[in-house]
């Protein structure tokens, strides 16, 4: 992929988004920080040894208008690592959400993941402690389900019913491996 005609500079934190150039917010949050580190290390933990790499905050160019910065991934083609760069679609991407980069992080990035052929989509919340999964599904993306870190005691607020649900939400397995299961409270480890 050939570089844009005009130029933008990643050491700034700057995305180019369908064609414009957008300043991300300096430095993240502490959670935000937290919440990254935890899916990371969680990640490359399972990964060591195989071909799957994960990556976080490495540059990705999508296409000639789309060059994002998400929190992490998961790329699987060796041949799309660059030295400076992926080029081209991962194969699982993460963005935790923090209030300057919500609207676009669920719209046009999402977008833009969609038509790239990126298989998997996380948007991590780190307020309301939920991770969507979403899976593409021909060129659009599917919410497949949403986790959080229930503890006993949110359980006792709950119906039967409600409580068989969540019970069901506090692991979240993969798609791309049938033996990767997180425990959700992993990925929340320390946020406060």
């Amino acid at each position: 992929m050939s570089n844009p005609a005009y130029k933008y500079d990643v050491m700034k934190r700057e995305e180019l988004i369908d064609g414009k150039i957008v300043m991300m917010s300096p430095r993240p949050a502490i959670n935000h920080e937290r919440i990254q580190r935890n899916i990371l290390r969680i990640f490359a933990n399972y990964l060591h040894g195989k071909r799957c790499e994960a990556f976080g905050e490495a540059e990705v160019w999508l296409d000639e208008k789309n060059h994002f910065i998400p929190d992490a991934m998961i790329v699987c083609n060796p041949d799309i690592i660059g030295s400076h760069h992926i080029d081209g679609a991962p194969d699982l991407v993460v963005e935790v959400l923090s209030p300057s980069t919500y609207d676009r992080d669920m719209t046009v990035k999402m977008a833009a993941y969609a038509r790239a052929g990126v298989k998997e989509y996380w948007i991590v919340e780190p307020d309301a402690r939920r991770v969507a999964v979403h899976l593409l599904k021909g060129d659009a993306y599917e919410l497949s389900a949403s986790y959080y870190p229930y503890t006993e005691e949110d359980y006792k607020h709950m119906d039967e019913e409600d409580v068989v649900i969540a019970r069901q939400r506090i692991k979240l397995k993969v798609s791309l491996y049938d033996d990767l299961i997180i425990d959700v409270a992993d990925i929340f480890e320390r946020v406060k």
